[in-house]
């Protein structure tokens, strides 16, 4: 089992920057893969960013170059620093982490709004 724990989410203007946290607990040791999806009302849950054990990162082309995804393997946390916030940027946040044998976790999600 893994615990998903996300914090950071807010609302911030156009042009902003908000920094979401994800501390993963539990049987950490399986965790291949830590990513953040959203979704929008209306629309599917879509990947954002996600970051392999190994470190290796991969972005949805609607934030190369706005947000950055990090992990720190000290605290089992993942982040996911967003810049240039733009109002399509609008969404719940989730943290999911890809487990080995299992189906993937999700966190409660936490909501992210960017005003115009």
């Amino acid at each position: 089992q893994v615990q998903l724990m996300e914090s950071g989410g807010g609302l911030v203007q156009a042009g902003g920057s908000l920094r979401l946290s994800c501390a993963a607990s539990g049987s950490i040791f399986s965790i291949y893969v830590m990513g953040w999806y959203r979704q929008a009302p209306g629309k599917q849950r879509e990947l954002v960013a996600a970051i392999t054990s190994a470190g290796s990162t991969n972005y949805a082309s609607s934030v190369k170059g706005r947000f950055t995804i990090s992990r720190d393997n000290a605290e089992n946390t993942v982040y996911l620093q967003m810049n240039s916030l733009k109002p399509e940027d609008t969404a719940v946040y989730y943290c999911s982490a890809g487990v080995s044998g299992s189906r993937p976790y999700w966190g409660q999600g936490t909501q992210v709004t960017v005003s115009s």
